[in-house]
C-alpha cells in the first residue's frame, strides 16, 4: 500500500509491473525498423527542438523530454508507449524524397515541404505562428530560400493550420496571391470544433494532452501522435480555394496533386492527396503509426470508423503500387510499394474491424462498456506497431462507435435519468455504510491491484464529501495507477492529470485571451452571431425581447439580430422597421471591437460606427451574455453554481 499522505507522485505497484512485463513479452520489441524510418532523410535540426515567441517565452521545447534518452521503460511507463514516445522524439528537416521534405518534432503534427517550378508548397502549418515561422526558416536554411508558392490545409484541427500566418508574409495575405487550399466545408467545421465548444474542449484538452503534468517518467512523456501542442500565437485564416470532389486536380507551382476528399474521418473536413511527379502519397491524418481516436477526450463529433476504413480502400484502387513513398501529417514516412500497401490495409482493417465487431456485439445486446470488455483485436492487427492504441484506443474507440449509432443511453431505464454525480454519491457512501467503511475496503482492493473499482468507489465518496483528504489522496494514487498501466498516451494523461487535480487543485491561469483579429476576420459575420449566442445566459434573457439592425459597409451585408424567448436568432438581407436600434459600420470595425482593440465607444467616438435609436440596447443585450471560465472542476463536485 502506497503512503497515502504525500501529495508526490508514487512508485508503481507490483501488480503495474507485471502487466508491463507480460507486454513486454507479448509485443515485437525486436522489430527495430520504425527507428530506422524515423531517423531516415535526416538534414538538420534546431537544438532542443527549441521555439521562443519574440519575448523570449519559450514556446516549444523537447529538452524537457531527456529522460526518453533510456531504451529500457522505468515501471511507472507502459513499454509500449515508452516506445512510442521515443520514436517521437526524432525532430528536425527530414528528406522524404528529393524535392520532399518534413519538418517533425517541432510541434505534435508535421509540417510538408513540396518544391514546384520556383517556390515550396507548405502542407500543414502547425499549431503556432512561431513554430511554423522556425519550420520554414529550418528547411530554407538546408534548401535554400524560395517564395511560398501555396499553403494546403489537409483537415481542420488546429495544429494543421494555426501557424498559417507565420509561413505567409503581409503582402501575400492582403493581396491573395499565394493560394489557400482546403477541404470543401473546411471554415464551418473549424469554427464549429474550435471555436463553438472552444472552451470546454479547451479545459478537457488539459486532460488529454496533459499539459499541466511534469514532464518525465511519472508524469507526461507523450501524446501518441507527438509529443504536446505548442503554446504560441494561433490565427486561423481563410481558405481560397476548395476541393470539392474525389478526382479534383491542380497545378501549384508546375505540380500536379491529386486529390481524394474524407469527410467525417478524423476530421469533419479532410483529404488526401497523390503528387505523380515525386510519386508520394500523403494520406493526412487517416493513415498514422498508431490507432487515431474516434472521439478524442477532448470532445469533437463522433468520428465514422466505416467511412474512415472505406476511404483507405478507395485510397487502395487509386494509388497503391503507384506510390513509392507515404508521408502523413503526424510521424514519419513508409517506402516502399509493398509496405506502403500493407499499412494501408492493416489500417483499413482495423477501422472496419473496430466498426463491425461493434455493431456485431451491439446486435447482440450488449452495451458499450460490455463490449469495450470483450471485443478483442486479431493477433495480425494486434501485433503491427502503428495500430497499437497509442492515441485512440480499442476500448475507447468502440464506445465512440456505440455512441455513433445509439447514441449515450443503453436502453436500460436505471440510466435513463440517474442523479448527477454530488447527489448520487451521498446515497452511495450511505448504502456502502460511510466514508470509512469504503476507505477500508478500497486500500484492500488497492493491494490487489483492483484499480478500476476502487477509483468508481473512491469518486463516489469523494463526489458526497469533497473535503475528505483521505479519500482524495487515495483516490489520486488509484488514478496514477492506472496512468501508469495505461498504453494510450490520452489515458495515461487523463488518469495522471486527475490525480494531480486531486492533489494540487486545479493549476492557476491567466484569464482568456480575446480572440485573435485575424480569427476573427477568417469568420463569415453569421459564425460571429452563432459565437454570440451561445454565450447568452437564457434564465437572465426570460422576458426580454430587443431587436438591432445592423448593416455592414465593407462587406454589403445587413442583418437583423433578435433576442426573444431567451434565444438569439438573426436573419441576413432584411432590416427591421420596429428595431431597438441601428448599426452601420465596417465588419472590419466590429473585428476590433470584440478582438478588444478598441471599444465600442470609441469606435463610435472615432466616427467608425453610425447609429440611430436607442444603443443602450445593445449594451443591455451584451449585459446577458455569460464570460466563461477558462477553468472549471472535473474530478470534484463544481465549486460555482451554474443556472
Amino acid at each position: 500500500m502506497t503512503d497515502a499522505s504525500s501529495n508526490e507522485p508514487k512508485d508503481a505497484t507490483p501488480s503495474i509491473i507485471a502487466q508491463h512485463d507480460a507486454m513486454l513479452n507479448a509485443l515485437p520489441f525486436s522489430d527495430t525498423r520504425d527507428f530506422d524510418d524515423a531517423a531516415r532523410g535526416f538534414l538538420g535540426t534546431i537544438e532542443n527542438a527549441e521555439i521562443t515567441n519574440p519575448q523570449g517565452r519559450t514556446v516549444w521545447s523537447l529538452k524537457p523530454y531527456g529522460f526518453l534518452s533510456s531504451e529500457q521503460a522505468p515501471p511507472t511507463v507502459n513499454p509500449s508507449l515508452w516506445r512510442q514516445s521515443r520514436l517521437n522524439m526524432q525532430h528536425g528537416l527530414f528528406e522524404v524524397v528529393p524535392g520532399v521534405y518534413q519538418v517533425r518534432g517541432l510541434d505534435i503534427a508535421n509540417m510538408t515541404l513540396i518544391e514546384g517550378d520556383s517556390g515550396v508548397i507548405v502542407v500543414d502549418t502547425l499549431t503556432s505562428i512561431e513554430g511554423a515561422r522556425a519550420a520554414l526558416d529550418l528547411y530554407f536554411k538546408h534548401r535554400g530560400a524560395r517564395p511560398v508558392a501555396a499553403v494546403i490545409f489537409t483537415h481542420t484541427h488546429t495544429d494543421h493550420w494555426g501557424g498559417a500566418r507565420g509561413v505567409l508574409e503581409e503582402d501575400a495575405l492582403a493581396t491573395g496571391r499565394v493560394p489557400i487550399i482546403a477541404p470543401n466545408l473546411f471554415m464551418e467545421h473549424a469554427v464549429s470544433e474550435n471555436i463553438i465548444a472552444g472552451p470546454a474542449m479547451l479545459r478537457r484538452a488539459q486532460y488529454q494532452f496533459g499539459p499541466f503534468l511534469a514532464k518525465g517518467v511519472r508524469g507526461q512523456v507523450d501524446n501518441g501522435l507527438g509529443k504536446s501542442m505548442a503554446a504560441g500565437g494561433v490565427a486561423l485564416l481563410r481558405p481560397t480555394d476548395l476541393i470539392m470532389a474525389t478526382g479534383d486536380r491542380r497545378v501549384i507551382d508546375g505540380v500536379e496533386f491529386e486529390f481524394q476528399m474524407a469527410p467525417n474521418s478524423e476530421a469533419p473536413a479532410e483529404m488526401h492527396f497523390f503528387i505523380p511527379r515525386y510519386k508520394l502519397l500523403n494520406l493526412a491524418e487517416n493513415c498514422t503509426h498508431n490507432f487515431h481516436n474516434l472521439l478524442p477526450f477532448r470532445g469533437a463529433d463522433v468520428r465514422d470508423a466505416l467511412a474512415w476504413s472505406k476511404y483507405l480502400n478507395e485510397a487502395l484502387r487509386l494509388w497503391d503500387g503507384k506510390a513509392e513513398a507515404m508521408c502523413g501529417q503526424h510521424h514519419w514516412p513508409v517506402w516502399g510499394r509493398e509496405r506502403i500497401g500493407t499499412m494501408i490495409r492493416q489500417q483499413r482493417d482495423l477501422y472496419k474491424f473496430a466498426h463491425d465487431q461493434t455493431i456485431r456485439l451491439m446486435n447482440h445486446g450488449l452495451t458499450a462498456a460490455e463490449i469495450a470488455e470483450t471485443i478483442q483485436l486479431p493477433k495480425s492487427l494486434e501485433g503491427a506497431w502503428h495500430g497499437r492504441g497509442y492515441y485512440g484506443h480499442i476500448r475507447h474507440n468502440v464506445k465512440a462507435i456505440y455512441q455513433k449509432y445509439l447514441g449515450w443511453y443503453d436502453a436500460n431505464p436505471v440510466n435513463l435519468d440517474p442523479l448527477p454525480p454530488v447527489e448520487s454519491g451521498k446515497k452511495y457512501v450511505e448504502y456502502m455504510g460511510g466514508a470509512e467503511a469504503i476507505l477500508a475496503r478500497a486500500r484492500k482492493d488497492f493491494d490487489k491491484g483492483e484499480f478500476r473499482f476502487v477509483a468508481q468507489a473512491l469518486s463516489h465518496l469523494v463526489f458526497a464529501e469533497p473535503e475528505n483528504e483521505t479519500a482524495r489522496a487515495l483516490l489520486a494514487d488509484t488514478l496514477e495507477q492506472l496512468g501508469y498501466a495505461a498504453e494510450s498516451s490520452t489515458w495515461r494523461n487523463a488518469y495522471l492529470f486527475g490525480a494531480q487535480e486531486r492533489r494540487q487543485g486545479m493549476p492557476k491561469t491567466p484569464p482568456r485571451p480575446p480572440m485573435p483579429r485575424e480569427t476573427l476576420a477568417a469568420l463569415r459575420t453569421e459564425q460571429l452571431w452563432d459565437v454570440l449566442g451561445i454565450r447568452l445566459n437564457g434564465p437572465k434573457a426570460e422576458g426580454k425581447h430587443i431587436v438591432l439592425n445592423w448593416s455592414f459597409s465593407d462587406t454589403g451585408e445587413i442583418f437583423v439580430l433578435n433576442l426573444e424567448n431567451s434565444a438569439l436568432t438573426y436573419t441576413e438581407g432584411v432590416q427591421a422597421e420596429n428595431a431597438d436600434a441601428s448599426f452601420t459600420l465596417a465588419r472590419a470595425t466590429l473585428d476590433e471591437v470584440i478582438a478588444k482593440l478598441t471599444s465600442f465607444p470609441e469606435a463610435v467616438a472615432a466616427g467608425k460606427i453610425k447609429l440611430a435609436g436607442n444603443p443602450m440596447r445593445l449594451a443591455e443585450l451584451m449585459g446577458l451574455m455569460d464570460e466563461f471560465p477558462r477553468m472549471f472542476e472535473i474530478v470534484e463536485p463544481k465549486r460555482a453554481v451554474v443556472s
